[in-house]
């Protein structure tokens, strides 16, 4: 057996160090070193303890859960980048497979979010990258238009357009299905050209327009916060004076007592 530690609370796993070194050359490598000698613990305080415990149930199991919704797609994420940082080539096809069924039977494609975290940690020839770039390509060529968050990134991460263009090349359309600009007239284009610009404009001018309403909204929550003020320390006045009124009438009944 042996002992894990996981993340900054060191949760402790004690896993069976022969099917671990079995399933992963990282681990035959930190067990078993070059000189012959064992290790019996070994820390991973970079590891989050939800995916690690994903990890362990896949270990004696070779299962990964099946997602029921999007938010469950975040752990098997995690879960794929230690297969690929432990060299676990089995627990790499199984974490893809389910991700790639979930979109399939949910007739969904990759988020934004989940596709630049996968690019974030993870390296050009990432199997993920792939599968994720896939589904991206052919959401954007069949889709109609190009989603604004999605043409804003493509213009950051030049990488993630190159791959979706690469993607796209290996499709190999027959050439009479693909249009050819040079065989047409231009007049659309043109129109095209111009309409985008009109476009651009009229968002221009409603941007200024949120802005000036944004402002004047500031005004008055400001403005009703100044009056707001007032009126409470109109209150604490008054209160403050019946306080003093019945602090001086108590005195006199006490002196006509005495």
């Amino acid at each position: 057996m042996v002992d894990i530690y996981v993340g900054q609370e060191n949760t402790h796993w004690i896993l069976h160090e022969k099917l671990l070194c079995h399933r992963s050359r990282f681990f035959r490598n930190i067990f078993y070193n070059k000189e012959g000698s064992k290790n019996h613990a070994f820390g991973l305080p970079d590891e989050d303890d939800a995916p690690f415990q994903l990890f362990v149930g896949w270990l004696y199991s070779t299962a990964v859960p099946t997602p029921r919704e999007e938010k469950d797609l975040a752990p098997l994420f995690d879960l794929y980048l230690m297969g690929e940082k432990w060299e676990m080539k089995r627990l790499v096809v199984d974490v893809l497979d389910t991700v790639r069924a979930w979109y399939h039977d949910t007739d969904t494609w990759p988020g934004l979010r989940r596709v630049q975290y996968v690019y974030a940690n993870t390296a050009a020839e990432s199997a993920m990258r792939q599968l994720l770039v896939s589904c991206v390509a052919r959401m954007l060529v069949l889709g109609e238009g190009m989603p604004a968050h999605w043409e804003k990134a493509l213009r950051r991460n030049g990488q993630l357009a190159v791959d979706i263009i690469l993607c796209v090349q290996k499709w190999h359309f027959e050439p009479e299905n693909v249009p050819d600009a040079r065989e047409e007239s231009v007049v659309p284009i043109v129109e095209e050209a111009e309409n985008k610009v009109e476009i651009k404009r009229e968002q221009e001018e409603n941007g200024d327009g949120d802005e000036e309403e944004g402002e004047e909204e500031e005004e008055e929550v400001q403005q009703d916060g100044e009056e707001g003020g007032q009126e409470e320390e109109k209150e604490e006045g008054e209160a403050q004076q019946e306080d003093g009124e019945e602090e001086h009438e108590g005195a006199e009944q006490e002196e006509e007592e005495s």
